[in-house]
């Protein structure tokens, strides 16, 4: 018996917990020494259960089978670098068998963001880039139900459109991008019209995610003149609680300028989700970008040229992955069934231990229409863009 039963259930989040040499093990052999390791920063309880791991290539043949005698129940069991195919391809396939999801995007959890801060070493950063793809494709590529998430920063619009055809070539199904600016330019800045096309006309979706900009609010916000919280890993390194009044509101800047500046209206078949950004934000977002667009349009040509209001643009186009305890039911109530993705975060902590649970109660006095376009459907239209 599997976890996910009784439809198609398509995850737009869960992760690969990358080990220390994950980018010197597939860079060029040029640029190995000039790789990172992983830092794992992820506080004592990450550390820890990462200098459990012995054996690079999986989890002691008896933990494996501890771990698939829990059958439905192993989304309730261990997480991180403990979880059955946190690191392991072959793992990965037995995981996602007792899981039950047809399919989920898989992004990297700590490489990403090594990368993206990588800005003073471009050559560096295009190469990290490169390896982490490589080692997504190999982790993923295995298994047709893992659709990997590439990476690749904005900031040189040659090397994005370069590692975007690599991406390609790899099979990868996703490209994650940073949300900020890139070289000091707005996604929607003509220079980057190239890589939208690109990822348009290859059904390739652009996504953010969280780690794409800073977790933590500047420091100066925390000082009460009292202790500073550790995160909830036991660390000072991840999200705290006033951190999350923030963390959004990049990504809701880079999807406000990317509307505004008519990147959805110049490519139609461009599709962008985000991810693990929460999604209670998404409905006063909409009202606002319609107001913009309706009152400044008589001042700013570009607005006035727009043939889709913003709200409909991101409908068609775009979807976002609630938290688990985000009340989904109240923002598709505030706005439309159609812009929500169900994801369940394997094998990080922060997904739950029973995601179809919280969001099922949510959604309990909703329509058979309605629960397959989160748990499917708005998925499917992101990955399968037709003309």
């Amino acid at each position: 018996m599997t976890y996910a039963q009784g439809r198609v259930f398509l995850d737009a989040d869960s992760h690969v917990m990358e080990l220390p040499d994950f980018l010197r093990d597939n860079a060029d052999p040029h640029m190995r020494d000039r790789m990172p390791r992983i830092a794992a920063d992820g506080g004592d309880v990450i550390r820890d259960a990462l200098a459990s791991v012995t054996d690079e290539n999986g989890h002691p043949k008896e933990k494996v089978e501890e771990l698939v005698a829990m059958g439905d129940g192993l989304i309730a069991g261990p997480k991180g670098f403990e979880a059955l195919g946190a690191f392991n391809s072959d793992e990965r396939t037995k995981a996602l068998d007792l899981l039950g999801f047809s399919n989920q995007w898989v992004f990297a959890t700590f490489s990403a963001g090594e990368i993206f801060n990588m800005t003073d070493d471009p050559e560096l950063m295009a190469a990290a880039a490169t390896a982490h793809n490589r080692g997504m494709a190999a982790f993923c590529n295995p298994d047709d139900r893992l659709w990997g998430v590439g990476v690749t920063a904005l900031d040189d619009p040659d090397a994005a459109v370069a590692e975007l055809r690599y991406i390609i070539e790899l099979g990868l199904k996703a490209v994650w991008v940073p949300h900020r600016p890139a070289g000091g330019r707005s996604p929607g800045h003509d220079v980057f019209d190239p890589f939208w096309a690109l990822a348009a006309e290859a059904g390739i979706p652009v996504v953010l995610h969280v780690g794409g900009n800073p977790l933590q609010i500047k420091p100066a916000w925390m000082n009460t003149g009292r202790e500073v919280p550790t995160d909830w890993l036991g660390g000072g390194e991840n999200v705290r609680g006033k951190d999350m009044i923030s963390l959004h509101q990049a990504a809701e800047t880079f999807v406000g300028t990317m509307v505004l500046d008519g990147v959805l209206e110049r490519h139609r078949d461009l599709r962008v989700g985000v991810v693990e950004l929460g999604a209670a934000w998404v409905p006063a977002m909409l009202r606002r970008l319609d107001q913009i667009a309706e009152i400044w349009k008589r001042s700013e040509p570009e607005l006035a040229s727009l043939t889709r209001k913003p709200s409909e643009q991101i409908t068609a186009q775009m979807g976002f992955t609630p938290y688990p305890f985000e009340d989904v039911g109240a923002m598709i109530r505030d706005s439309n069934p159609d812009l929500y993705l169900f994801s369940s975060d394997y094998p990080h902590i922060e997904g739950g231990r029973n995601p179809l649970g919280r969001f099922g109660q949510s959604l309990e006095n909703f329509g058979e229409d309605v629960l397959q376009k989160f748990y499917s459907d708005n998925m499917d239209r992101l990955v399968s863009v037709t003309s």
